[in-house]
């Protein structure tokens, strides 16, 4: 057999990070992979947990090299717990950011000669959530070409209904309890 001349990442890599996917390592289990049962998802309290929760990037625009460093030290961290037997979970996300995300779309709707008060609510906040969604799958893909072994069945994003309640849950528990009123 001979070796190409050249290593050429698009031929291999995206096959290579599916076939992890679908082999489950990057989900949090009762052990590692080479286990006498890795596919024994009941927790066992005897095996320690490491979890990260990733930082998660602004959907208002791709990841830069800040991204890049904190998610390749993120992932080493998650590895090393993996091989030592640990149950990892490396949990992916993305971030609304909220003003920063409204601030972009609307230079994006004044470069097309409309506003968000000729919208509407409704129709600017519908495109507000296609410019994420848009935003999200590829930030999404580079954090996959990078490698990261992360969870993907457990992404988390900032404006889900389950964040949403569990941030609204704790304001009402922080005001309830006064640390947080107005003045």
């Amino acid at each position: 057999m001979q070796l190409p001349k050249q290593y050429i990442p698009k031929e291999y890599e995206d096959k290579i990070y599916q076939k992890w996917e679908k082999s489950g390592y990057f989900q949090p289990k009762a052990g590692p992979p080479w286990a006498d049962n890795p596919d024994n998802l009941e927790v066992n309290k005897n095996v320690p947990s490491f979890v990260i929760s990733m930082p998660p990037p602004n959907a208002t625009g791709v990841l830069h090299v800040g991204h890049t460093l904190g998610i390749t030290v993120q992932d080493i961290m998650a590895r090393y717990h993996r091989m030592k037997g640990d149950r990892t979970l490396l949990l992916p996300g993305t971030d609304h950011a909220a003003i920063a995300t409204q601030n972009v779309v609307e230079k994006m709707l004044r470069k097309e000669g409309a506003s968000r008060h000729k919208m509407g609510r409704e129709k600017f906040l519908e495109r507000t959530q296609k410019y994420v969604e848009d935003n999200k799958a590829t930030i999404n893909n580079q954090t996959k070409k990078m490698g990261a072994s992360c969870d993907w069945s457990r992404e988390a994003y900032t404006m889900s209904q389950e964040l949403n309640y569990a941030v609204n849950a704790h304001f009402k528990k922080m005001y309830d309890d006064g640390l947080i009123y107005r003045g």
